[in-house]
């Protein structure tokens, strides 16, 4: 399966952006699907994870409550929408499709989107 995120961009603290990653190649109601992120200097961390149908998703705790991850099977899309962005946030996010369940680990992902970059502004 092939992956495009899109949506990055420069957001003053507070703000709200909305990445989107669209996928390709695959039955994508197959996959479970998963953000990642990854600050300079820093390794890829866990965003969330979505399950197959949509209905259940979980976050790390550093976002929880700001973050909302959705998909819609029909247009083959996965949603990342983060809203009280902190400079902290600034990353480059990355979208990831596993066949099955999804999960907090890297390592369970076979297939990654490119990645777009998210800065928020102090």
């Amino acid at each position: 399966v092939q992956l495009q995120a899109s949506g990055g961009g420069l957001v003053q603290a507070g703000g709200s952006l909305r990445l989107s990653c669209a996928a390709s190649g695959r039955i994508f109601s197959n996959y479970g699907m998963g953000w990642f992120r990854q600050a300079p200097g820093k390794e890829r961390e866990f965003v969330g994870a979505i399950m197959l149908s949509g209905r259940t998703t979980y976050y790390a705790d550093s976002v929880k409550g700001r973050f909302t991850i959705s998909r819609d099977n029909a247009k083959n899309t996965v949603y990342l929408q983060m809203n009280s962005l902190k400079p902290e946030d600034t990353a480059v996010y990355y979208c990831a499709a596993v066949p099955g369940y999804s999960g907090s680990s890297s390592r369970l992902y076979d297939y990654w989107g490119q990645g777009t970059q998210v800065t928020v502004s102090s």
